[in-house]
């Protein structure tokens, strides 16, 4: 697939987790780009799990040719099921939660080492919940320069509390070739979780020393792992 702009390849969908917006991948998608590659930044309205599929699913749907979709942290429940799309030739997790069915958000965070940034959150009068300060300076961001972690804790995306223990029907990651970015340092999602899922999976696997928000502290590694995606795509094609 090309167009005037010089893109081609696979298209990458690029969806982001609770506590964040499009604006998190600001770092990797010029790296994308610069290798001539259509990058589209999902806005997750983080108001249930069947809210952000539906966001996601509406950006897929309208892609024609192949797509690499990519999910960061909380991104990864929509697009484990988002990933069953006809169109969508590759799944790359970050970070991520990547659910089989009938599991939630909770279920999977209950089955390990309780993660520090629960600890730093939450719940506003609506049922949302959001990270305190404390909580993107010490544990979401620890990498990243104060500056820089105050103003997404200024900017973050409130996820619905009942979203925690909301399921998927489809868990794409069993018939779709899987990368998966492990982020060992990581106080949010817990390195044990994710370890664990991408060894499930089954997923060609990368692990960075880097905390939860390595899209923005690390982002020349993680783009480097979502061009592999794209290239092996090519390559099937």
């Amino acid at each position: 697939m090309s167009n005037i702009m010089g893109e081609s390849g696979a298209t990458i969908v690029l969806v982001h987790g609770a506590w964040a917006d499009g604006s998190s991948w600001s770092k990797v998608i010029p790296l994308l780009q610069t290798k001539g590659r259509r990058v589209i930044a999902a806005q997750l309205p983080l108001s249930s799990l069947a809210d952000d599929l539906a966001a996601t699913n509406r950006i897929v749907s309208d892609i024609d040719g192949p797509v690499v979709l990519v999910g960061h942290s909380w991104g990864g429940m929509a697009v484990t099921q988002a990933g069953a799309a006809a169109n969508i030739a590759a799944l790359v997790y970050l970070s991520a939660f990547a659910p089989d069915v009938g599991e939630s958000g909770g279920s999977l965070i209950g089955a390990h080492p309780t993660p520090p940034a629960l600890s730093t959150i939450v719940t506003d009068r609506a049922g949302f919940v959001y990270q305190t300060d404390e909580g993107f300076l010490n544990n979401v961001a620890p990498d990243l320069p104060p500056e820089e972690a105050r103003i997404l804790a200024a900017t973050q995306g409130r996820l619905a509390g009942k979203a925690f223990e909301q399921t998927v029907a489809i868990a794409a990651w069993k018939t779709k070739p899987s990368w998966f970015i492990v982020t060992a340092d990581d106080r949010v999602v817990s390195a044990e979780l994710q370890t664990a899922s991408a060894k499930r999976m089954r997923a060609k696997t990368t692990v960075l020393h880097a905390s939860h928000m390595s899209l923005l502290s690390r982002p020349g590694d993680v783009a480097s792992v979502i061009e592999e995606a794209v290239v092996a795509v090519a390559a099937t094609s």
